[in-house]
């Protein structure tokens, strides 16, 4: 029955499987990632590649909720809910609309702040010292503003980043149009997040594939999870399109597939998927800018690299439905060309869609399970799993091989599910 055995078993090949697997295999673990496509072909592939510990504010806060109701009708609405009825979803948000709270909002930034500084700062020496070629730029990221009452609205956004200990610099109009000559008239303010980076997430994740295989870990593609065999309250033996494997260990990595593969270990993880896009163009516009961008009040993300220029974003909550939506892209280039004299790339677009692992309170779960002994989660991160995947890895490593983590693992344990 048993093919292959290892010292942890990781499900799942995107950003955050593979940094797991790279910092076992650093304290001398044998591993073995299970991956049901080829590496990064989820949410890894085609976000905006941004390294943002601006990004530590949750979505709960007071006034989301408003935000996603007047969604309901409108399918090119940054935050859409699709209107068709699904139990399991709705009960996700009624669990996440208990959490809109300035008291929930501070703690859970709070949380994500920690990983994300934690991340950042883990991210400099993972690329120089594993020669991770990524485009990997610490140039920072500016919030663009059109509208003066929306920059007044992320107060609290600055208020939190303030209190963490990250700098956020406040510009006038002027000073952001000199700062980004790019940006269209009209421009009332800007937010300048001087920590943030950037690089190019499908050959970030490429590169962290290649250094697992070169310490000597493996990846089984084509190994899509469909079953367990159970010894006990241990995971003795993992079932796959690919084969059956065994660890003495198994980390669940699966991103927004977690809770699906959750439902053959009888767990019901507190996750939905959040549907994002993006567009993408090889050759960037003649006049890029400097910074990745985030157009607040389009919230559209703009990352600009040497090899190439993305737009992306939006959150749909539509459940597990798959392909694209033109409306959606369509929302992603007029959201640009309100703020930009070269709004898109040259050449041809390449639209993509992933669902991302979006937990009810915004906080990444991390942690051992409470019901299976062997069994470690490091899922729903959210729309963050590129910014957290140094972090991450670095606390599920110190937690399964030691030494001890550097981070507290306290906020993100799923034990505050019960799971």
């Amino acid at each position: 029955m048993e093919r292959s055995r290892s010292d942890v078993l990781i499900l799942g090949g995107g950003v955050i499987g593979l940094a797991c697997a790279l910092y076992l295999l650093k304290t001398g673990a044998s591993v073995r990632v299970l991956e049901q496509g080829l590496p990064g072909s989820g949410s890894s592939h085609g976000n905006c590649g941004t390294i943002t510990p601006s990004h530590a504010g949750p979505l709960t806060m007071p006034g989301m909720v408003g935000t996603a109701l007047r969604s309901l009708m409108r399918r090119d609405a940054p935050l859409y809910v699709n209107p068709r009825p699904d139990p399991a979803r709705a009960r996700w948000l009624l669990g996440f609309a208990r959490r809109c709270t300035w008291g929930h909002y501070r703690q859970a930034g709070e949380a994500r702040g920690a990983l994300l500084a934690r991340s950042r700062a883990l991210l400099d020496e993972l690329v120089a010292q594993e020669g991770l070629n990524c485009e990997f730029e610490a140039v920072g990221e500016l919030y663009v503003y059109r509208d003066r009452r929306t920059m007044q609205a992320d107060r609290a956004h600055v208020d939190l980043l303030r209190r963490l200990g990250m700098d956020v610099q406040a510009l006038d109009g002027d000073a952001a149009q000199a700062l980004e000559p790019g940006l269209r008239d009209g421009v009332r303010g800007a937010l300048l997040h001087p920590g943030d980076a950037r690089l190019r997430p499908d050959r970030y994740v490429a590169e962290l594939a290649r250094r697992v295989r070169e310490l000597g870990g493996a990846i089984e593609t084509g190994a899509r999870v469909d079953g367990f065999v159970f010894d006990g309250a241990r995971i003795s033996h993992v079932r796959t399109t690919g084969g059956v494997f065994s660890g003495e260990r198994v980390v669940m990595a699966l991103g927004a597939w977690s809770p699906l593969i959750g439902r053959l270990l009888d767990i019901r993880l507190p996750m939905q998927p959040g549907k994002g896009y993006s567009l993408t163009w090889e050759t960037p516009p003649r006049r890029p800018p400097r910074h990745s961008l985030v157009l607040r009040e389009a919230a559209v993300c703009v990352t600009p690299w040497a090899t190439g220029y993305r737009l992306g974003s939006t959150m749909e909550f539509s459940g597990f439905e798959e392909g694209l939506n033109d409306v959606r892209l369509d929302a992603l280039r007029r959201g640009a060309a309100a703020y930009l004299h070269e709004p898109e790339g040259r050449g041809e677009a390449v639209p993509w869609w992933g669902w991302r692992p979006m937990s009810v309170d915004e906080v990444p779960i991390v942690g051992p399970s409470a019901q299976w002994s062997n069994l470690t989660y490091a899922t729903a991160h959210g729309m963050l799993g590129i910014s957290m995947s140094a972090a991450t890895g670095e606390l599920v490593a110190g937690l399964l091989a030691g030494p001890a983590p550097v981070l507290d693992p306290t906020p993100y344990s799923p034990a505050r599910f019960g799971l």
